[in-house]
Formats: structure tokens, sequence, C-alpha cells
């Protein structure tokens, strides 16, 4: 199935790891593990399931606190291991489930990697929220699985070492994020005549609006987003398009593109999910309903295509308009960029701020545009300390491969680059809510 694959081997595209093997390919059911089964992204992974029952097993399902409905897709799946994010859940989760079905339930950071590594599983959907999804992307490449990403801080908290795993371990990455897995398609069978990728984005429920009339947004209004039905954080994201500068990150680590051939269009009918132009000026799009069962189906069941109960695209229901997106107005986009660009530990700090941000906004305790205001001192604050932004992990020579004996090491690098990481991201975080309880971000 090379031939369905993107460009590897640069210079215009390098995809981040090599197709399945013909054993992954050819072998149904596929054992499935889902982390965050109970989100939108998880939920809409088992519809894809319901609806050809035949060609998945469900091995392991993992939520952090939402037991309630974890317990109700443990007892229609009746996966053989369970995880959630402690004791206290494990405990709750026990009483709920039905009687003469005893799953282990594992606990934490250490059993969401356990559950991704499973030999029992072939497949793996990283679908948690936040940089909390990044033990388990690491685990499941470290154990050579297909990693179907829908976890886009992933690649942005630790891009260059996904792709030394995938280069060692033989791992998979199948993009999720309907905008990747966009590119993806158009990509397919070809690389090297690329010079642009395109990513579009709906602009969210603000866009047009000045940043007078951004002041005094509240959660509700940030919530509803006029095209897609999200969780709270992401939604926020997309209103703030801090989403679509962290999926310009995750575009170069997947693509292996250099940054300033990824550009960013706002398409605020969200039908055309991203475009690839190529050198001789010519362009492909990918259209669809949506609807992200299509992308995460297209990861699921690939290379196959078959149908998942989701309404076809009317093109005469609305026409198509596209401009740039307003860098004054939502600056997250260019924190983003300018964060990519001087790598380090900038990319962490990012994520780590505008999770803090985002969740202080929902809590009430900071206002909309403070949001990408704390990003932005948090930036400051790191850049002040890391002047030279030393690099978190040196990335692989385009091409190059690792050789097995190098696993030892690999993990070794791994287990140490999480635990920076980890640092790294909980003073960001304190930061932040030092910042916004000070009244430092006041708008």
């Amino acid at each position: 199935m090379a031939q369905l694959w993107p460009g590897q081997g640069g210079p215009s595209i390098d995809y981040i790891s090599g197709p399945p093997d013909a054993a992954w390919n050819g072998a149904w059911p596929r054992s499935l593990c889902i982390l965050g089964s109970t989100g939108s992204i998880g939920r809409s992974a088992l519809a894809v399931v319901a609806s050809h029952p035949q060609a998945f097993r469900i091995v392991g399902l993992a939520c952090a606190r939402q037991i309630e409905r974890l317990a109700e897709q443990a007892a229609r799946w009746r996966p053989p291991y369970l995880a959630v994010l402690n004791e206290a859940a494990a405990a709750g989760l026990k009483k709920l489930l039905p009687q003469g079905y005893a799953p282990t339930i594992l606990v934490g950071r250490e059993g969401y990697a356990h559950m991704a590594a499973l030999s029992e599983a072939s497949t793996v959907l990283s679908a948690q929220v936040g940089a909390a999804g990044l033990d388990g992307t690491l685990a499941a490449a470290l154990a050579g699985k297909v990693v179907c990403l829908a976890n886009k801080e992933s690649l942005v908290l630790a891009g260059d070492l996904v792709r030394r795993i995938c280069a060692c371990t033989g791992a998979v990455i199948l993009p999720v994020d309907s905008e990747h897995n966009a590119i993806f398609q158009c990509l397919a069978g070809r690389g090297q005549e690329v010079k642009r990728l395109i990513l579009t984005a709906s602009g969210g429920p603000f866009r047009g609006r000045s940043r007078e009339e951004l002041r005094g947004i509240t959660p509700a209004q940030a919530l509803k987003h006029p095209n897609w039905n999200m969780g709270a954080k992401i939604s926020i994201d997309s209103a703030t398009l801090m989403n679509k500068g962290l999926e310009v990150i995750e575009a170069y680590h997947l693509y292996g593109t250099p940054a300033q051939r990824i550009k960013v269009l706002v398409h605020p009918q969200s039908v055309i999910h991203s475009l690839v132009e190529f050198e001789d000026g010519s362009q492909l799009a990918q259209l669809g309903t949506a609807d992200m069962r299509l992308a995460i189906a297209s990861c699921l069941l690939w290379p196959r295509c078959l149908p998942v109960d989701v309404p076809p695209l009317a093109l005469t229901a609305t026409a198509l308009t596209f401009h740039e997106p307003d860098a004054e107005v939502f600056s997250c986009l260019d924190l983003a960029r300018q964060s990519l660009a001087l790598r380090g530990g900038r990319c962490v700090v990012l994520n780590a701020a505008n999770e803090a941000a985002v969740e202080l906004f929902l809590e009430g305790r900071c206002a909309f545009l403070d949001i990408p205001r704390l990003i932005g001192a948090a930036l400051k604050a790191h850049d002040a300390s890391d002047p030279g932004h030393q690099p978190f992990c040196a990335p692989l020579e385009q091409g190059a491969a690792m050789p097995s004996d190098r696993m030892a090491a690999l993990k070794s690098e791994a287990h140490t680059l999480a635990e920076r990481l980890t640092r790294l991201d909980r003073q960001s975080r304190e930061l932040v809510r030092t910042l916004a309880r000070d009244g430092e971000s006041a708008c």
C-alpha cells in the first residue's frame, strides 16, 4: 500500500512514518484501543465501529473521569481492559460494571501507557485531550502500533521524538484531525511536487469581529462553534484560532514541510477541509460533510473506504469563500508560528499556557482576550530563562533510519524527555494561574 502513502525522504514532503505492513492491512477484525473513549472523538470512533462491528475488536477503552459513560461503553463492547485517571475513579467504575464482567482496570499515566502498548492491540486511537495524551502516543509508538492520532499535542510537544520512534520501531501514524487527514488524502502517492500545504479554518464563532467586540465574551458564547460539534477545550481553541496554530505545528512534524510552506486560510463553510498546492500552481482539495466520523473512519479502516452513516455533501447548499485570518485580532496563530520557528521548549510553554488559560476562561477567572495575553506572558518568561532555545530532542536526519539496537536508548530518551516536558508544562501552568490571580492579564 506504499503507493497510497504521502511522499517520504523530502525535500517537500517527508512524512513522519512509513505505511502499515501487509500483516496489519490484512488482519481483520482489527484489534483496537481507544484512549479518550468518552470524549467527542472517542464517541465518534465507537459510532464508526458500530457501523462496521465485524471490522473491529475493542481491546481497551480509557477515559479520565467520565466513569458513567465509560461504564456504558464497556457494557456494550466488553473490552478486557479499561483505564481511568486515579484509584477513586477505578473504584467507582467497578461498581457501575455489569455483573459477570470483570475487566482489568488500569490507572493513571502508567495505566494509559500500558493500555497503549498492549500486545493484544494492533491499533491505538490517541484521542485524549491536551498534553495528557502524550504518554499514550509515545507508548503506542514505542510498541510499534498503528497510531490513529487525534491528539495533536503529542506532535506539538514531541514531534521530533515521535518521528525518531517511528523510524526505529516501524510505528505508523495516521492523522485523524480533519485538516491533516484531508492533506494526507490529497498527498496519497505524491509528495515532492508540493509547493504548499493549506490548512482551512472555520474562523470560529467570532470571525470578522474586532478586538473591541471580543471584550466581554462569555464561555457560553465561545463554545457555540458554527459548524462542528466538539469538546469544550477545542471549541475555545477554535474561537481564539489557537487550534489552527497548533495544527500548523502538527503539520510541520507530520509532513516534514518547512513552516513557510504551511498556510492558513479562513473558510467559514468548513466544506473544504484542507488543500495541497503543487509546483505547477494546481491545487487538490478534500471536501466533505463537517462530521469527524469521516476522518476517523479514514484512519481506522485505512485503506478501505466504507460508509459510516454520514449524510453526503450537498455542493449546491452554500457558496465557498476564503479569506486571510486576522492576525491582529486573533494573535494566537502568530504565537504558535513564532514558537515553531524558535523551537526549544517554546512549543511546550505555548501549549501549557494555552491549556491553563482556557481552563481559567471556562471557569470565569479570566476574560476571552486574556487568553493570548497570558500565553504571550508565559512565552516571554520562558524566552528570558532560555534565550538560546535549546532543543529537547534532536530531529532525525532526513531519510535516516535508526537501528533496532537503539531501542533501549530510545525508551530512555523518551522517558527523560517526558519528565522534562512535565516539569516545564507544570511551571508554565503555574505561571499563568499566578498572572491571572494577580490581575496582570486583565483587559
